[in-house]
């Protein structure tokens, strides 16, 4: 007599290859997952810390031309890693200025022989979309897609109401070329010529008046406006970019020249 088999009937269509297939379909369905959205946020957080580390690296390099202009180093050099952008010498000679400013008085009298062009050293991020330079010895940034901007460090002016003495230093960078760098670079800073202009205004109350013209494609109105009105106390006065800081009794403007060699 024969034992008895219970056979079921679908025995026939187990396989190993349909368990493989189904685990290789969940791998690849979970890489595609990670793919669509994890990985632009990992690009996005890199993004972030790359303008994060320009930011630090600009400061840093504000540092070197205080160091340069306010101690009179004679040399500074700085290696810094370039991440996202490129870092572009901009010399006020041959390049449109984003920061250009003239002095005068009430009467019209005016403290600097031509309006001052600072010239710029700016980073330019491909990714991020955003500019920061370093312009007149202040560290500003700017969304290049976008309205505002924002000063990061503040250049050295000062006022000091007892005495009714304005400092106004200007710095300007220049270079013999247009020089970018990407990845890792090197600044390197020497102190060109330097002019001192002491003048006594009088009467006293004759306001002193600062104007300022920036580059319409690289515009950081926004952050100067908030550092004259809100640091400074400047008044704006009437017409846009153009400021007033009343009962000045000395007047001190200093002017530095910054060569850039080599990034």
């Amino acid at each position: 007599m024969v034992p008895f088999q219970n056979t079921r009937a679908n025995d026939k269509g187990v396989s190993e290859a349909i368990g493989f297939m189904l685990i290789f379909g969940i791998v690849i369905a979970g890489i595609g997952l990670v793919t669509l959205y994890g990985y632009p946020l990992l690009i996005q957080q890199q993004v972030g810390a790359d303008e994060k580390i320009m930011e630090k690296n600009m400061i840093v390099l504000q540092n070197d031309l205080k160091s340069l202009a306010y101690k009179t180093v004679p040399f500074k050099e700085t290696s810094l890693k370039i991440g996202g952008g490129s870092l572009t010498v901009y010399n006020s000679s041959y390049t449109p200025s984003t920061f250009k400013i003239d002095i005068t008085d009430q009467a019209g009298v005016t403290y600097l022989s031509n309006p001052f062009q600072s010239g710029d050293l700016r980073y330019e991020s491909v990714s991020a979309e955003t500019d920061i330079s370093l312009q007149n010895g202040a560290v500003v940034m700017r969304p290049r897609i976008g309205q505002g901007s924002t000063m990061l460090a503040e250049p050295r002016w000062f006022y000091d109401g007892k005495t009714q003495t304005m400092v106004i230093n200007l710095v300007n960078i220049t270079s013999k070329d247009l020089m970018a760098k990407e990845g890792i670079g090197t600044v390197q800073m020497i102190l060109g010529d330097t002019n001192y202009t002491y003048v006594s205004i009088s009467p006293a109350s004759n306001p002193v008046k600062v104007k300022y013209t920036p580059d319409p494609l690289q515009d950081y109105s926004v952050a100067w406006d908030n550092y004259f009105t809100k640091t400074l106390g400047m008044v704006p006065d009437g017409s846009p970019g153009i400021y007033r800081l009343p009962n000045v009794k000395t007047l001190v403007i200093k002017k530095y020249e910054v060569q850039i060699k080599n990034i």
